[in-house]
């Protein structure tokens, strides 16, 4: 609290109405830049360029402006402030989680792995998965090809196979779509199921705490493991563990030119699915609440900490039995503005979370991401959870068991600060 109140201070007190003209110079800057993304995304040719020229050239205009104004070293002593301010805040808030529960689990004797030779550019062979598995006990399928050119072989269909043929764990180092695959056949026999992280972003693996850079130390769960129950999302009957995605990211994957040209792809589409002929609107009914007209949803096993889950953001638990729901709604420059200077509190932007999310659209079909696969699904899409249905195995020792950064909130601080302290009785135990 002394760092914010002294952030504030510093742009007042030896500058007098510099002050004002710092921040309102900084929120102006903040909503130009936001308005240029908008432009440079939703159009082509003289508009697009325009609006990298401003996405790009406000900050240095604004910056160039402190210096000028001889407000450059207020300007910085606030920010250094409020980010002390925010640290401060987060460590405030912070306190050790129980998270989700954890049980101890038996080795298994007859596991079974699938695994994707060409996921995350060729980590099974690069960190020698197949033999550290083998050596540990473990039976592997490769999901690959039989011959050159054919089909890649079903992995929920393997994976049934091997339980019939008395697999007592179903595991996976692959992307989390076909995670998912395998993980609702785990769960529908009720077997362990052990996560690899040898996919490209690996969220799930990331979520569970297990190591991303060395997906071989996730086979230790085989040898020194224990078991989580966690949630597993269901969309139309098809199982996600991650994310189901709609509107404009669902739009752009659907198109097999983006796997390899990602950035050039979503460019070439973004204005017309943004302002032009092609864009898609479509309601959503988060449990009792009405979304209407949303260019993009976002719903997710369990909520992140943050409404940004492509930015690094974590979901603290995947036990809660509640979906996330992100969903967002720009029409123009100045919505992008508004949501820019404004954040959650921007009415483009929702944050919720519920037990049943329900898309409905005009078209009788819609493109939907599910962890990141590229689906089209009849509408209504429907979203659900199954709480706890799924059995993780994983290793005692996991580097990312770290908790997430709790959501920041000054009316808590300000609680903890100054608010009186509850007496403790008999009750409490």
């Amino acid at each position: 609290m002394l760092a914010a109140v002294a952030a504030v201070l510093s742009l007042f007190l030896p500058f007098g109405d510099g002050g004002v003209l710092i921040v309102v110079s900084g929120l102006v800057g903040l909503a130009l830049c936001a308005a240029g993304v908008w432009w440079f995304l939703a159009h082509r040719g003289p508009v697009r360029f325009l609006g990298a020229l401003l996405a790009a050239g406000t900050p240095v205009g604004v910056l160039l402006l402190y210096i000028a104004g001889g407000l450059w070293p207020s300007a910085l002593t606030a920010v250094l402030l409020w980010g002390l301010a925010l640290f401060c805040a987060r460590r405030a808030l912070h306190r050790p989680a129980l998270g989700t529960r954890t049980w101890p689990a038996a080795r298994p004797e007859r596991p079974v792995l699938l695994m994707n030779p060409k996921s995350g550019g060729g980590k099974v062979e690069t960190f020698g998965l197949v033999g550290k598995a083998e050596r540990l006990g473990a039976r592997v399928l490769l999901l690959a090809p039989s011959e050159p050119g054919g089909a890649f072989p079903d992995a929920a269909e393997l994976a049934r196979e091997a339980v019939a043929d008395g697999a007592d764990l179903l595991g996976v180092a692959g992307g989390d779509g076909t995670q998912a695959l395998v993980a609702a056949v785990a769960a529908e026999h009720d077997l362990p199921f052990l996560v690899i992280s040898a996919g490209t972003r690996n969220h799930f693996a990331m979520d569970l705490g297990l190591d991303r850079a060395d997906p071989a130390r996730c086979l230790d769960a085989l040898t020194d493991g224990e078991e989580l129950r966690v949630d597993l999302g269901d969309v139309d009957g098809r199982p996600f563990v991650n994310t189901v995605s709609f509107g404009v990211y669902a739009d752009v994957v659907q198109h097999p030119e983006y796997r390899d040209a990602k950035a050039e792809t979503a460019l070439n589409m973004m204005p017309d699915l943004l302002a032009g002929s092609s864009a898609r609107r479509f309601d959503a009914r988060v449990d009792a609440a009405v979304l209407p007209a949303q260019q993009a949803l976002l719903v997710s096993n369990n909520p992140y900490n943050s409404p940004d889950p492509f930015g690094g953001a974590k979901r603290p638990r995947l036990d809660r039995g509640r979906l996330g729901v992100v969903g967002i709604r720009v029409d123009g420059a100045a919505q992008a503005a508004d949501l820019a200077v404004r954040g959650a509190m921007s009415a483009g932007l929702n944050v919720l979370t519920a037990h049943r999310v329900e898309v409905v659209s005009d078209s009788p079909e819609l493109a939907v991401a599910v962890d990141g696969e590229a689906l089209t699904l009849p509408t209504p899409v429907v979203c659900t959870l199954r709480p706890k249905a799924l059995r993780v195995l994983v290793p005692r020792d996991r580097p990312g068991t770290l908790p997430a950064a709790p959501p920041l909130s000054w009316r808590r601080v300000f609680v903890l600060a100054f608010g009186r302290r509850r007496e403790r009785t008999a009750s409490d135990g």
